[in-house]
């Protein structure tokens, strides 16, 4: 975890193969003049260890504990992807502890029983090809899939700081994130989005037309 600046709490949450150094140095550095930033490390990923998860609601359960301990009664969410999936998660079994919510690129599960079942067997296929190959060809094949094309045309110094931060990673980590906290396995939801309370912003990027597709077709995209 890690902390900088000072006023309302803002809670950042990473996505998959990310860390607490996903959220760039200079987008923390002017959040925060307004903002206390918290960077959590997810279940799996860089610094955390926590072998007692076991579900989305068990890592919203450590969240609150830590959120406890940092004497916060109540954060604002920003959570990318799988971060995304965590803060709505949180936001839902949580409601009184949440100001805002910012979800960028994220989904709010899959509601289907038969596409939450093939996703589940998608994840744990992956999951152990992770387990059974190197960290480095798992990367390597992760980096190539349709949603980070666009990431190619990034400048060399950034492709270089987000591989490094992924090869930063350990496969048993990764291997739990997916079996553990999958859109699969997490719950779905779509039919509760009515019943939030808070208000919500959703970032989609322009490239993005997975993320753009579940928000203007509804559950209908979520594989």
């Amino acid at each position: 975890m890690e902390k900088v600046g000072e006023g309302p709490p803002l809670v950042m949450l990473h996505g998959f193969t990310g860390t607490t150094h996903t959220w760039g140095g200079e987008l923390t550095k002017k959040l925060a003049n307004k903002f206390q930033i918290i960077k959590i490390d997810l279940p799996g990923h860089g610094k955390s260890t926590t072998p007692n998860i076991h579900s989305m609601e068990d890592c919203c359960y450590d969240l609150a504990q830590i959120f406890n301990q940092l004497q916060l009664s109540t954060v604002h969410l920003l959570g990318y992807s799988m971060g995304g999936r965590t803060a709505l998660s949180f936001a839902f079994l949580y409601p009184k502890r949440v100001r805002t919510l910012v979800l960028e690129s994220a989904t709010p599960g899959i509601a289907d029983s038969q596409e939450k079942k093939a996703r589940v067997q998608k994840d744990e296929k992956q999951a152990k090809f992770i387990l059974t190959n190197s960290l480095k060809t798992f990367i390597d094949t992760w980096e190539e899939i349709p949603l980070f094309i666009s990431q190619k045309s990034l400048p060399l110094s950034m492709k270089e700081r987000i591989r490094k931060e992924r090869l930063s990673q350990t496969s048993h980590g990764l291997a739990q994130s997916l079996q553990t906290m999958g859109t699969g396995v997490m719950p779905s939801w779509w039919e509760q989005l009515g019943e939030l309370t808070c208000p919500v912003a959703i970032i989609v990027g322009e490239k993005d037309q997975k993320c753009s597709d579940w928000h203007r077709n509804g559950e209908k995209d979520t594989k």
